[in-house]
């Protein structure tokens, strides 16, 4: 069932307010969420694979140190490919903000990490287009 165009708006409206008054918190669970790497996924199974597979040669060739190494590849194997997708959201998943931000921004040439500055850029560019 549709939202309603009046509860469209207020939705917009307390997204763009949870992304002004606690973007910390935005971040980290954006961060937290992602589409899992398939790459990792099956490179954590083909780990898990070798490592069953050395564990059942540690016991057919009766060598009971070679279980060991192979039980921690087989669990190194299922914890790389059960982690959590590290990718970026896509650049339409934020909300655009509003002129009136809480949050005074600092100028690029500051300290912070590269991508800070490259948000404060695209907010800075966004903010100048709605305008």
């Amino acid at each position: 069932m549709p939202l309603s165009e009046q509860e469209q708006r207020l939705l917009e409206e307390m997204e763009r307010s949870l992304y002004q008054n606690d973007s910390d918190f935005v971040a980290r669970v954006t961060r937290r969420q992602g589409r899992p790497s398939y790459t990792s996924i099956t490179l954590g199974v083909l780990a898990a694979l070798v490592g069953v597979a050395i564990v059942v040669l540690a016991l057919a060739f009766k060598q009971p140190w070679l279980g060991l190494p192979g039980f921690v590849v087989m669990l190194a194997g299922v914890l790389w490919a059960l982690r959590p997708g590290m990718r970026m959201p896509k650049s339409g998943a934020k909300a655009p903000r509003s002129g009136g931000s809480s949050k005074p921004t600092r100028p690029s040439s500051s300290g912070g990490s590269f991508m800070d500055r490259m948000n404060e850029r695209w907010d800075k560019r966004n903010d100048h287009g709605q305008q």
